[in-house]
């Protein structure tokens, strides 16, 4: 697809766009929704438009003019076109809605950055992050708060050792990134399991049984009646989460819920997207 059609068909949506009991604790990790709009073209372009630009920033877009708006997209497209041949392609697209809808992961990571890399040199090391997060608290062998501060160090360490794919203890932007943010990562996945059954598993036999996984979400406090959604969740612990009717989660049915192989949203989108603007209907 050229990407003058494409840049045509964003215009056009976001002028369009613009034109118009107790709390459940939730583990699961799932793709975000691209937007809390009702993706129907036929009424308006504001599903495609938070699609694309993020839902944060597809708001600044409302004090743009439909000039100011499509010389941004212009800026906008340039940089999806990764390889610079004028085309924009379904995969190029897929990056790019996935890099909007995560901007604030990245945001983080540049926030946290400025305060852990403490001799300027590009790269976070454990005795940085170290430090920087746990010096004081270590000097205080009881602390007021009630923490325990050398186990959450210990934890942090394992997890950082996990994201530092060459072992040199020293962390790239990106695997500072992994770190922080291990869901994003597939290579993280298994620290991610390891950490949430240590939160839930309160007998530490290495399962995690009904009682604990509704623990974990609902605390009684004194109330004997239990709202529907706990005894819907009891419900799905025996008849889907624990799949080998064991009466128990071990580390891949662990897996299997709170990391669920999601529909991909950013790729029907992109798809979604390159269709309506290419003319000629050729999908790569």
């Amino acid at each position: 697809m050229e990407l003058r059609q494409f840049l045509v068909c964003l215009s056009l949506c976001t002028a369009l766009a613009l034109s118009k009991p107790t709390e459940k604790k939730d583990r699961v990790h799932h793709e975000p929704q691209l937007s809390d709009k009702v993706h129907n073209d036929a009424q308006s372009f504001d599903y495609d438009h938070d699609a694309f630009l993020g839902a944060e920033e597809a708001k600044t877009f409302d004090q743009l003019t439909p000039e100011e708006s499509k010389e941004r997209l212009g800026k906008i497209v340039s940089k999806i076109d990764g390889d610079k041949d004028g085309f924009v392609t379904v995969d190029e697209l897929k990056d790019w809605i996935k890099f909007a809808q995560k901007r604030w992961i990245y945001e983080d990571v540049e926030r946290q950055w400025k305060g852990h890399d403490l001799n300027e040199d590009g790269l976070v090391s454990w005795e940085e992050y170290k430090n920087a997060t746990y010096g004081y608290a270590l000097d205080d062998p009881d602390p007021d708060d009630g923490f325990n501060y050398k186990q959450m160090m210990v934890r942090d360490e394992r997890r950082f050792k996990m994201a530092d794919k060459d072992g040199d203890l020293i962390a790239t932007k990106e695997e500072f990134t992994a770190f922080l943010h291990p869901e994003e990562y597939d290579y993280m996945k298994d620290i991610v399991v390891q950490e949430t059954m240590e939160d839930i598993d309160k007998n530490s036999d290495g399962f995690i049984d009904l009682e604990e996984y509704i623990g974990d979400m609902y605390s009684h406090d004194g109330n004997a009646d239990e709202p529907d959604w706990v005894k819907t969740e009891r419900e799905q612990f025996v008849e889907f989460r624990d799949k080998n009717r064991d009466g128990k989660m071990d580390k891949e049915e662990t897996k299997d819920w709170i990391l669920p192989s999601d529909y991909d949203h950013a790729e029907a989108e992109a798809r979604h997207l390159v269709y309506e603007s290419d003319q000629n209907k050729y999908l790569p």
